[in-house]
């Protein structure tokens, strides 16, 4: 996800996945900052199931559609699908 693109301002992204763990569970992984710079910050949270994973990722989506965050790419899913 990112930031519509405005004259002046640096794009902001946003990206979110879940992983299976090797051990037992599933790994919500967010990653943000701004494009083009050096650092960004990364935050790890884990969940006992995949539906619980995958509800917070839906949560997270939705909160940063309703900040002005637009989907840019979404993997598994051609142009047509969204």
């Amino acid at each position: 996800m990112q930031t519509p693109p405005l004259s002046g301002v640096p794009l902001r992204f946003f990206q979110i996945q879940i992983q299976e763990d090797m051990i037992d569970g599933w790994t919500l992984i967010r990653e943000s900052g701004t494009q083009g710079a050096r650092s960004s910050t990364l935050k790890k949270v884990h969940y006992e199931c995949r539906e619980d994973a995958e509800e917070a990722l839906f949560a997270l989506r939705d909160r940063q559609i309703h900040k002005g965050f637009k989907t840019t790419f979404a993997t598994g899913m051609s142009p047509t699908d969204s």
